[in-house]
Order: C-alpha cells, then structure tokens, then sequence
C-alpha cells in the first residue's frame, strides 16, 4: 500500500489547533505561545510532516542543497568557514542555504526547522544547544555534521582543539618571563569559551603555581575586550599578559591598552585565538584555526554521506596551531600592565 505523507491538517489535528496556527508555529511567528508551537512541532515531528511545497518529490529528488545554521554570519570567523564551505560544494556540485540564529536556542531550533524539505543535509554551528536539544530540533531524517557543539551529542562532528591552543598560548608567554597572566574569556556558555578558560587555568597551574588566575568574561565581540582592560585598570590588577579568548576581544584588549598608554609587548604581552585575516595585519599572536578548512571538511563529510557513505557518529578534532607576531615580541617585561 502506498504511504501516504502527512498534511498541515493532520498535524493541526494532532496538535487540536488550527492550520492557520500550525503554519504561524512551524514558521516562527512571534505570535504563537510558546506552549502552542512546542505541540505543534510534537505533532510534526511524530507525523513526519515536512512543511515545504517540494515534500512530496523529496523521495524522487534532490536539491543538492546544503543547510548552513551559524551563530551569526557576519564577522571574519564565521565568512572565513562559510568560505571554506563555498568552495567545497561549488567543487562538489552543490549548493549553501544560509541561516543565522544569533546564539539563541529557541531560533535555532526554528532555523534548523525551517530546512526542512529545502536541503538534502545539514550542518549546525550551534554550540548552545545540547543534545537533548539537538534531538529536538533537528529535522528527522536529515543528515547533519554538527561542527563546535557540545559533547555527548552523538552525532558526526568536528572539534576545535581549544585546550592545546591555549595550553601553547601560555607556555609561550611564560617562557618569554611572562607570569602575571590574565585571561579574558568568551561567554560562559559557548563551549569553546570554558574549554579556553579551563585550559587557561590549567596551563597557568602548571607554569605560575603561586599565581592565582584571572578570568574576565567577554562576549567574543571587539568591545568586550576593552571593556575587559577597563575592568582590570579599576580591579587594580597587575598583570604582564593577556590570553585573549578570541582574536577579536584581542584586538578590543590591543585597542584599549594602547589608548591607556600601555606598551605592548613591552610591559603587556597579548595573544588571541584564530587568526582571523585581520590578526596577520596587525601583527597578533594568536592560535591559528584552519577555519575554512574545517568548513571545507563539514561539507565533504556531509556530501560523502548523501552520496553513499557512512555518516559515523565520531567527533573530529581539528588541530591548532601558535602563531608567533609582534605582540608578543621577545622583549624583557617591564613594569605590570596596569596603571
């Protein structure tokens, strides 16, 4: 007997809500209470409804389209692995289909929803989500390559190897003399952010015992590394390093200890992590990230697999790599970083 796919109205059956409301719900319509829209994808997600117009070709074709769900799509971290993919599907003949959730759960959850129907597999940025949540928001049925996400997941993925990064980090800074080390770390919940700070308290631990560590807490954002400098200038802290989370509160750290008349790296050392292209400009140490590569990577395992291969749920680490510039030039340390 020929299966026959579920319809909106039988998902509005199932949820006991209107069509107008399933519609409204499974597209993310601020309008729809909370408790109605988690009903109505319950109801889809046991029907297997696909809500796209093409649904019912699905099983004859293809899109030969790749979904794409970032935290954000602007800034040099992000284009440089979206660069990384574009390439490699233009090689392989298919095509990005962009979506950003801005760190957010619940709108990730409705940008990996909104693929539904509209690619032929996934990959997921989403480094907030965990696996329950994973569970909850992935289309049933699509395959997906998560890349930064949370352990335990259970799915295929890719891995920055943020504790090595950091751990070369501050071997470096304190095999230049450099005790006073503070680090200044992206949002407590980004995983990469507390795999950064543990390794920072580690490495520490292990070069400086008898210096206790410093975390401020940044949002991986330009700004909050200045604002980090500003905090530590008011704290009183005396410090001769900065361990940057991200290139780009680094560049906020570079900014605002120059405008505090701060010799970098004379008297303050600073490093960063990824080596976005405007780090190379600026002469940053940092921890270079192959970004693009990884991203290139998340597609060729993705394609493979809708191609015919295995989509085996093991987690990949990428490896990263010091890169040495000016910013932490070997120069004596003078007096500490603070005024």
């Amino acid at each position: 007997m020929r299966q026959v796919s579920a319809t909106i109205r039988d998902v509005a059956r199932e949820a006991a809500v209107s069509v107008a409301s399933v519609s409204r719900a499974l597209n993310g319509h601020s309008s729809v209470h909370p408790e109605t829209r988690a009903r109505v994808v319950a109801a889809a997600d046991a029907l297997g409804y696909v809500p796209h117009a093409g649904a019912r070709s699905l099983s004859l074709a293809r899109s030969h389209a790749i979904g794409v769900v970032l935290p954000d799509l602007h800034g040099e971290f992000f284009s440089e692995i979206v660069r990384g993919m574009d390439r490699e599907v233009n090689a392989r003949g298919y095509h990005l289909l962009l979506s950003n959730m801005h760190a957010d759960a619940a709108l990730a959850a409705q940008a990996m929803r909104s693929m539904r129907g509209r690619v032929d597999g996934l990959i997921v940025m989403a480094p907030q989500l965990d696996a329950a949540g994973f569970d909850a928001a992935l289309p049933r049925g699509v395959p997906a390559v998560l890349v930064n996400s949370h352990d335990g997941i259970g799915r295929a993925a890719f891995r920055i190897d943020n504790a090595s990064g950091i751990a070369a980090s501050v071997a470096h800074l304190a095999a230049l003399g450099r005790r006073r080390l503070v680090h200044v770390a992206g949002p407590a919940a980004h995983i990469d952010a507390r795999e950064r700070a543990d390794a920072y308290r580690a490495a520490l631990a292990r070069h400086a015992p008898d210096v206790a560590p410093i975390v401020v807490e940044g949002d991986f954002h330009e700004e909050s590394g200045a604002e980090a400098v500003a905090m530590l200038r008011n704290m009183g802290a005396a410090y001769d390093g900065i361990v940057a989370g991200n290139d780009m509160m680094a560049l906020g750290v570079l900014r605002a200890l120059r405008e505090q008349g701060v010799d970098v790296p004379g008297a303050v050392a600073v490093t960063g992590f990824d080596d976005i292209p405007l780090a190379r400009y600026l002469g940053l140490t940092t921890v270079r990230v192959p970004l693009a590569e990884m991203g290139a990577r998340a597609v060729g395992r993705l394609v493979d697999a809708l191609e015919g291969a295995a989509l085996s749920p093991d987690v990949q680490s990428v490896a990263t790599e010091l890169v040495v510039r000016t910013t932490t030039a070997h120069v004596p340390p003078s007096s500490p970083g603070a005024p």
